[in-house]
């Protein structure tokens, strides 16, 4: 028997198992996990040096590398993500809808666990925990796939939460780790749909497109992050400069940071000058137009056609400009990914506009779009971004990884 199939079918058995779980049991399982990362943070850094060293060996991009680290901050924050998931409502077993039939039956709607998810992720270790944490608190199994570049690191914090959750009841198989980190085990994974319930990827184009035309389960697609932020020319430029430069900077290797700048024709020669100097460590590429008046700066470069709908994961901007907000509309609902577009803008009704016209799962009214976060949301981390409609759309926290089933209670009623 393969290592997946092995996996597969533990994780089917917890599924079952994880039905009777206990509200309390679930919380004592995350409060313990969360003490017992902060208690192992050396060791987790031990395991994840490792990582870095043959990231770094083997030539992973910076923003790469960034994704893989786990400081002391960032430890601490998967613990305080996992202490937001144990302070949160349970969602299995919440009635949603009821009535009763004509002939006396009760019918009531009821939320439920999807069963088994299959999580398959790069770089961003953190993603271990978070997943877990999420799958425990809605009851669900998980098979959890990373990269090889983040597998010393994976194992160690699969192992804490396994060992610290079989103290308190955790299901053997409930939260399980798929330690070969070849191609084959993906194609393996992505066909066990008699066992895996959802598959959620996360990561690359490639991987992506690669899961979703050979998969036999259902997919749900986490988009890439083609963000945008659009600059009305009502807009306040200080405000306009700070936004975009959080949303950049402060940690440009994520799907939520801005990769497109939309500017008015009416604030180019008002924020162009600003937005230079404050983003001096930014390479800027700028649209043709905007070029021309500006292109005798050292961190300025004439923007090409693959520019244009980008994912640069790094220190790069691309610059448009448009003529009015519908341009800007139009522009967005094409280049971009669907998954964080705002608007800057002190007009109104061109900030109702934008929100209401444009297709993404979170649009924002001068806000930064690094705030598209299921931990940001409320949500103790997330499993994922969802950009597509169904089932879910946007940061995906535990209500996502739940579905409903009909029970219907009766006193001999036949039809």
């Amino acid at each position: 028997m393969s290592e997946i199939l092995s996996l597969a079918k533990q994780a089917k058995l917890a599924s079952l198992a994880l039905k009777s779980l206990q509200t309390r049991t679930k919380n004592e399982i995350l409060n313990a996990v969360a003490n017992e990362l902060i208690a192992k943070k050396e060791q987790i850094k031990e395991q994840n040096l490792l990582d870095l060293k043959n990231g770094k060996d083997s030539g992973l991009s910076d923003a790469l590398l960034d994704r893989l680290t786990l400081t002391d901050a960032r430890i601490e924050a998967m613990a305080a993500g996992v202490l937001q998931v144990a302070n949160l409502a349970d969602p299995v077993g919440e009635i949603l809808g009821g009535w009763r039939h004509e002939n006396g039956m009760q019918i009531s709607k009821v939320r439920v666990p999807l069963g088994v998810l299959g999580v398959i992720y790069e770089s961003r270790p953190n993603v271990t925990i978070d997943v877990a944490a999420l799958a425990l608190k809605s009851q669900n199994a998980v098979i959890l796939r990373g990269s090889a570049s983040a597998i010393h690191s994976n194992i160690v914090l699969e192992k804490i939460f396994n060992q610290t959750g079989a103290m308190f009841g955790l299901p053997s198989g409930a939260v399980t780790l798929i330690k070969d980190t070849n191609r084959q085990s993906v194609d393996e994974l992505i066909r066990m749909d008699n066992y895996i319930d959802i598959l959620i990827p996360r990561g690359g184009k490639g991987l992506k497109e690669h899961i979703i035309k050979n998969a036999t389960i259902p997919v749900i697609q986490t988009g890439a992050g083609v963000c945008h932020i659009y600059v009305d020319e009502s807009a306040d430029i200080p405000d306009a400069v700070r936004i975009i430069k959080n949303a950049k900077t402060q940690r440009p290797s994520v799907c939520n940071a801005v990769e497109c700048v939309i500017l008015h024709r009416n604030v180019i020669d008002k924020i162009m000058p600003v937005l230079i100097a404050e983003l001096s460590d930014v390479k800027l590429r700028l649209e043709g137009e905007i070029y021309e008046n500006y292109d005798g700066f050292e961190n300025v470069k004439k923007a090409n056609e693959l520019d244009f709908g980008a994912e640069f994961l790094d220190m790069i901007l691309l610059v448009k400009v448009v003529g009015c907000i519908d341009d800007a509309i139009c522009y967005i609902n094409e280049y971009s990914s669907g998954h964080s577009d705002a608007i800057l803008s002190k007009d109104y009704e061109n900030l109702e506009r934008f929100l209401n016209a444009v297709d993404s799962a979170v649009v924002y009214a001068n806000a930064s779009t690094r705030f598209s976060d299921g931990g940001e949301f409320g949500f103790g981390g997330e499993i994922g971004i969802s950009t597509q409609k169904l089932h879910a759309r946007g940061p995906m926290g535990v209500r996502e990884l739940t579905t409903y089933k009909y029970i219907v209670r009766g006193n001999g009623q036949t039809r």
